[in-house]
């Protein structure tokens, strides 16, 4: 039994990332959490991804996976600002 919940574990961890990097203009922009926000750029839209909301609270018992999700990998790119004149 513990097993299988380690592997559950890893399992869910291995596919709690549900943000995806986007290729905007031929760069690459990474989503972006409360620990990693130097890697926002102020010229790009970002979003909260809804699939790593669902997942933080399917897994809210496991601390791990919240935590991570928020930390790491919670606003999604989506494009670019646009230049308001």
């Amino acid at each position: 039994m513990k097993n299988f919940i380690a592997v559950a574990m890893i399992s869910c961890l291995a596919l709690s990332a549900c943000a995806k990097s986007k290729v905007i203009d031929g760069k690459e922009y990474k989503p972006y959490g409360l620990v990693t926000q130097e890697r926002a750029d102020p010229k790009i839209q970002y979003e909260i991804s809804f699939a790593d909301v669902v997942m933080g609270a399917i897994t809210c018992e496991t601390f791990f996976i919240p935590a991570y999700i928020l930390g790491w990998d919670i606003m999604e790119p989506v494009s670019k600002k646009e230049v308001k004149s």
